[in-house]
């Protein structure tokens, strides 16, 4: 039995302070587009706030709005959909390739991140398996078997656009998920060390894999080509000491770092807000998860506390990637740092998460 009540209003409070936080710190770094001209500047403004900032605040309120159960019940469909999308970019005329990556699709002139889809709807799909088989998830066909067919239809997708910094956090996330659904810890340790063990051949067949993995080992060893990005995000951080530089005023920003306002937007962070900023920043990220997994523990439902448990680990391990690859504890994958860095799609679905989370919040166990 369970009652309604009003969202988590600690949890709407942290997630209101990191959106401003993120804006702000946004359009501090955005500040070097400008030295490319006024137009380069106003098409990502534009994106960022258009699609990310208002059409993610419409999302989150919506599904703030609509009873969590009620995706148990399309979980599978969503998820096939966001497989069938996820394919499309390989299509010619459709998918838009950057970098030699096909990740993105043309929709009416903006581009779409198909990935930020297949990640909610794997969370949803899978807390539905998880918790329609609670049971029986001591018996390896329904915990391991499984398991390694989604994260093999994950692989494949990524493998071939390529796009392995969403296979690290999906395959993060479903064995958090798996911890919380008490899946027997043989089991556990077999997905694990099948998944670390299928890297090998990944980063032998994909020379670009082994080259970051070698960075990653030795920064110092490539300055001009493979360290490159790594070693402009250290000096970067280096040089904002305690207090940062002030707004805008990072120097690496132009035209030293690579994707200042996305992949290395922390690291301008650094420069710009110092020590302090980053600690506000991190604390902030700690905040949300620690609040998120409170409301996963006063789930009403087993479904319900897998999938919030599900949206933290997607939107905070990304978070905690991006700066520990800017920080050279974790190699370069290409993850945005949630609410702060450019990125209308991801900011857009990270919202909607949100609004899944406070969904979440307002049922609670009745006391009888």
């Amino acid at each position: 039995m369970s009652q309604k009540r009003k969202v988590d209003k600690i949890f709407a409070f942290i997630v209101f302070l990191l959106i401003s936080l993120g804006f702000f710190l946004f359009m501090s770094a955005s500040m070097g587009l400008l030295a490319k001209g006024k137009s380069d500047f106003l098409n990502i403004f534009i994106k960022q706030i258009g699609l990310g900032l208002i059409g993610g605040l419409t999302a989150m309120f919506i599904l703030s709005k609509i009873n969590y159960r009620n995706y148990k019940k399309y979980a599978f469909y969503i998820f096939l959909i966001s497989i069938f999308i996820s394919c499309l970019v390989f299509v010619p005329g459709i998918g838009l390739k950057h970098g030699g990556a096909s990740r993105w699709l043309n929709i009416f002139g903006f581009s779409f991140q198909p990935a930020e889809l297949l990640k909610i709807s794997f969370v949803l799909y899978f807390a539905t398996f998880l918790s329609v088989f609670r049971n029986k998830l001591n018996n390896w066909r329904y915990s391991v078997i499984p398991s390694f067919i989604l994260l093999g239809i994950i692989a494949g997708i990524s493998f071939f656009q390529p796009d392995y910094g969403t296979l690290i956090i999906i395959v993060l996330t479903a064995l958090g998920m798996l911890l919380v659904a008490e899946i027997n810890f043989k089991h556990l340790f077999i997905i694990v060390g099948s998944t670390f063990l299928a890297i090998i051949p990944l980063a032998l067949y994909k020379p670009y894999i082994w080259q970051r993995l070698l960075t990653f080992l030795n920064p110092s060893a490539d300055l001009a080509g493979a360290g490159y990005q790594i070693n402009h995000a250290l000096i970067s951080i280096g040089s904002g000491g305690f207090w940062g530089k002030g707004f805008g005023k990072s120097i690496q920003k132009f035209g030293y770092l690579p994707e200042p306002t996305g992949d290395s937007i922390f690291a301008v962070t650094a420069e710009e807000w110092g020590f302090i900023g980053c600690v506000l920043l991190l604390t902030l990220f700690l905040m949300f998860a620690f609040r998120g997994l409170k409301i996963a523990s006063r789930s009403t439902d087993v479904f319900g506390r897998l999938l919030a448990v599900g949206i933290v680990i997607l939107i905070v391990s990304q978070s905690f990637i991006n700066v520990a690859s800017m920080l050279g504890i974790f190699p370069l994958t290409g993850m945005p740092l949630i609410f702060v860095s450019q990125g209308g799609t991801a900011l857009l679905f990270a919202l909607a998460e949100v609004g899944i989370l406070l969904n979440i919040s307002t049922y609670k166990k009745r006391l009888v």
